[in-house]
């Protein structure tokens, strides 16, 4: 476990954090791994360099995801089963000020097709990085 991330999981534990969204977290990959202190990290990202988007669950919640839908290294979707209800959980992150329209318009479409994507009777949660606007 890398230093950012233990301070991370310290942090968690030491507020009581069960879930948590992240953003800009640069790991290369779309992967789901254990980082220690009873964690699971679900992320994705496509170079490694910049962007990418995740989500850190404690164990018990971990083991309640029924889906994990990696839309773009600006979006990621989780869908868990929590005492009988679905939840669906997104980590986002908007382009910063300066990008490109076309990679600012491709996230709003992304983010608007999960979106859309969860049923109008489902929980949704959105935990995100819009300070680009």
């Amino acid at each position: 476990m890398t230093g950012k991330v233990k301070e991370v999981v310290d942090m968690m534990e030491r507020r009581k954090v069960d879930m948590l969204c992240v953003q800009e977290t640069k790991w290369k990959g779309s992967k789901a791994r254990n980082i220690g202190g009873g964690f699971k990290l679900f992320f994705n990202s496509v170079d490694g360099k910049r962007n990418g988007v995740g989500m850190i669950l404690k164990e018990d919640y971990s083991k309640r995801v029924v889906e994990v839908k990696r839309v773009s290294d600006r979006v990621l979707i989780v869908k868990l089963e929590v005492e009988g209800l679905m939840i669906n959980v997104i980590s986002a992150y908007a382009p910063q000020v300066g990008c490109e329209m076309e990679e600012n318009e491709r996230f709003w479409i992304e983010l608007d097709e999960v979106v859309d994507g969860v049923p109008r009777n489902k929980r949704l949660v959105i935990g995100a990085d819009f300070n680009g606007h």
